[in-house]
């Protein structure tokens, strides 16, 4: 009897030339992932696109995935999903590539609750203190998964910067926002008690600051989407990034911005900061008289060329599609340099 390792198919990266094996039971993802191959990605589950490459050669077999992420004229042009495609071959791809060097070890840790806080009506702040002894490396960016009793996965992005970590007692910050009939949020906003141990597993995703690079940056965050672009300030600020920043934060009313204050406050230490809070269904009683609208649409409005800047977009998978397709076709942003992690939610990666 044959063994998976005895079917493995071999994936060559262009440019960069890079192969790896991947098992016949794996994902082309999940296999880069394991071998600390840096493919982009975002939520593993065939719903957002972020990990969509052009195939050169060879051929793939595609498990379960939203059109949306991959439509069946993409499929015929020779694109797939790195997340839900397995090689009936040995397969070259086409793909950026984050380096080796900014690939930092998958781990699977208990953690326990340090502290709960509301952050608006429908947001948690929710503090896990990360086992004492253990050396959890990540990227300002990047998320962790929660692992349920009976497999499920919930996924988080981590709203501190990695240097925030304190030595002793280390601790990521979540956002989770109430999702009503969420089998995790519902227990979050009704059940959670402090000191309670969770399990979780990281880092991942490919959703992170770009450092090689000193083109202007632009944020582009809905709702919680503001999660790890909070942490993506931190860093800069942490690192002396000089480089110009300007912040777009969308939610459906002034609520929403759950922490603009924070954004406020760290504008002095973050001189080349311009933020731009855009509201889109603002009620009389809200008093709102900033920007109204998209988030996406409040970019186009203000940037009539992005072939120079670096594109960062994060929250709900609505906005961050919109955000990419105007951007690169309408506004000449090099599809290379726009990078995102879309939150998408249960019924999002079941096609609900």
């Amino acid at each position: 009897m044959s063994s998976a390792a005895d079917n493995a198919r071999q994936i060559t990266v262009q440019p960069s030339g890079r192969s790896f094996e991947v098992p016949a039971d794996q994902t082309i993802l999940a296999a880069a992932i394991a071998g600390g191959i840096g493919l982009p990605y975002g939520c593993k589950d065939g719903a957002c696109g972020s990990c969509k490459c052009r195939k050169l050669s060879g051929a793939v077999q595609h498990g379960a995935h939203q059109d949306k992420a991959l439509s069946a004229t993409e499929e015929t042009a020779g694109f797939i999903l790195t997340c839900c495609a397995r090689p009936l071959t040995d397969v070259v791809i086409e793909s950026r590539q984050v380096t080796d060097e900014s690939s930092y070890p998958i781990r699977k840790l208990p953690v326990r609750v340090a502290a709960l806080a509301r952050l608006s009506h429908d947001v948690m702040q929710l503090r896990l203190q990360l086992p004492a002894t253990d050396t959890f490396r990540y990227h300002a960016g990047q998320y962790i998964e929660f692992i349920l009793k009976d497999g499920a996965r919930r996924a988080y992005s981590m709203a501190n910067a990695p240097h925030t970590l304190q030595p002793g007692a280390p601790a990521v910050e979540l956002h989770i926002r109430h999702m009503p009939g969420g089998r995790f949020t519902d227990h979050v906003f009704s059940a959670l008690k402090e000191r309670e141990i969770l399990r979780v597993e990281g880092p991942f995703g490919s959703f992170f600051l770009r450092e090689d690079s000193d083109k202007p940056i632009v944020l582009v965050a809905s709702g919680t989407g503001f999660a790890p672009v909070k942490a993506l300030l931190e860093h800069m600020q942490h690192k002396a990034v000089d480089r110009p920043v300007s912040l777009y934060w969308g939610g459906r009313r002034p609520r929403d911005l759950y922490l603009d204050d924070w954004v406020r406050q760290h504008q002095a230490a973050l001189p080349q900061l311009r933020y731009v809070p855009v509201v889109s269904e603002a009620l009389p009683e809200d008093g709102w008289s900033g920007r109204a609208g998209f988030v996406h649409q409040a970019v186009l409005q203000d940037f009539a060329d992005l072939s120079g800047h670096q594109v960062y977009a994060c929250g709900a998978p609505v906005v961050v599609d919109a955000a990419r397709a105007s951007y690169c076709a309408e506004r000449g942003l090099p599809a290379d340099e726009f990078f995102a992690d879309a939150f998408t939610s249960e019924a999002d990666k079941h096609g609900a």
